[in-house]
C-alpha cells in the first residue's frame, strides 16, 4: 500500500493523557545511561528521588502517540522507517512528576521520489493537564525509506543548521551500555527494531540499534553537564538531525561550539568514528 497524502495529513490522532511519576522520570534517566557512577552526585539528582530533577529531553516520551505508523492504513512500511530529525522547545521547566496531555498532528509530507523515500513531519504539544500550560513543543521528521514515489509534494524541506568550521570548544564522552536500548524502551518506545535481532536484520542493521531519541538525550545531557553546570532548566531548545545509527555499548562523543546562548553540536560513535547526530543546535535560556 502506498501513502495516501490527504489521508495521512488528516490522520486522526487522539489526545494522549499521560500521568507520570518520579519513578518514570528516574527510569527515563537510567535508560539514557545516567547513574553508572553511584558517586556522581550531578547525575544522582536525575535518578534518585531526593530533590529529583527531570532531564530536559523528558518530554520526548510524554504524551507519545505510540507506533502509529505501524497502522497499515498509513501506507507506510514501518520496518524500514528511521527517525530523521528531532526538535524540542521548552516553554517551562519540566516537573519531575505530573499529568500531561499530548496532542500530535502531521504538519507535512515530502515525496523524495521513487527509490528515495518520503519524509513525514509531525508536531506534538505537551500540555500540563491541570493548568493547561504549554510545557513543550516537539517536532519530528520520520524518514520512510521505502515509501517514495507516491505522487506527493517534493517540498518545502526543512533547512539544516550549519555547524561552525572552527575547532570545537568542548567535547564530552558518554559510554553507553550493551543493554541500553532494552532499558530505554521501557519509557514507551517499544519498536522491536531496538530489541529483536531478526527485526533489526530485516531493517538492514547487523543487530538491534539504540533509539535515536536516546542518543539525542545523551547529547542533551552532555550540553547540560558541560555548558550549563548540570542545570537542566538552562536549556531552551534542542534540535538535531540523525545521521547514523548507534549500537548499544558504543561511546558517544558530543562536540560543541559555543556562540553566546547558541550551542552548535554533533555526536560521534567513537569506536567507529562515525557521526551519529549532526547539524545540532541548542538554545540556552
Amino acid at each position: 500500500m502506498a501513502i495516501n497524502y490527504e489521508k495521512l495529513m488528516a490522520w486522526p490522532f487522539e489526545d494522549v493523557r499521560h500521568r507520570y511519576t518520579q519513578r518514570d522520570t528516574m527510569l527515563y534517566a537510567l535508560g539514557v545511561g545516567l547513574g553508572t557512577d553511584p558517586c556522581d552526585e550531578t547525575e544522582l539528582r536525575f535518578v534518585y528521588e531526593k530533590n529529583l530533577l527531570a532531564l530536559p529531553t523528558l518530554p520526548v516520551v510524554l504524551g507519545y502517540p505510540g507506533m502509529w505508523l505501524k497502522n497499515p492504513e498509513t501506507g507506510v512500511d514501518w520496518v524500514r522507517l528511521v527517525h530523521g530529525e528531532q526538535g524540542l522547545k521548552l516553554h517551562r521547566p519540566i516537573p519531575a512528576e505530573g499529568e500531561v496531555i499530548g496532542r500530535t498532528r502531521v504538519t507535512g509530507i515530502i515525496d523524495k521520489g521513487p527509490g528515495k523515500g518520503a519524509l513525514i513531519y509531525t508536531e506534538r504539544s505537551v500540555v500540563d493537564a491541570a493548568s493547561g500550560d504549554l510545557l513543550a513543543t516537539l517536532s519530528s521528521t520520520t524518514f520512510c525509506r521505502a515509501n517514495g514515489g507516491f505522487g506527493g509534494p517534493s517540498g518545502p524541506v526543512k533547512s539544516v543548521h550549519e555547524l561552525p568550521t572552527r575547532a570545537i570548544d568542548h567535547s564530552c564522552d558518554f559510554a553507553t551500555q550493551p543493554r541500553a536500548a532494552l532499558i530505554y524502551r521501557l519509557s514507551g518506545d517499544y519498536n522491536p527494531l531496538h530489541a529483536e535481532p531478526a527485526v533489526a536484520r530485516a531493517a538492514g542493521f547487523e543487530r538491534p540499534i539504540l533509539h535515536g531519541l536516546a542518543t539525542y538525550a545523551i547529547a542533551g545531557w552532555a550540553i547540560v553537564k558541560t555548558v550549563c553546570g548540570g542545570d537542566p532548566h538552562a536549556i531552551g531548545s534542542i534540535d538535531v538531525r540523525f545521521s547514523s545509527p548507534v549500537y548499544p555499548g558504543e561511546t558517544i562523543r558530543t562536540e560543541m561550539w559555543i556562540d553566546g546562548k547558541a550551542v552548535s553540536f554533533r555526536a560521534l560513535a567513537v569506536e567507529r568514528n562515525v557521526v551519529v547526530l549532526n547539524n545540532g543546535r541548542a538554545e540556552l535560556r
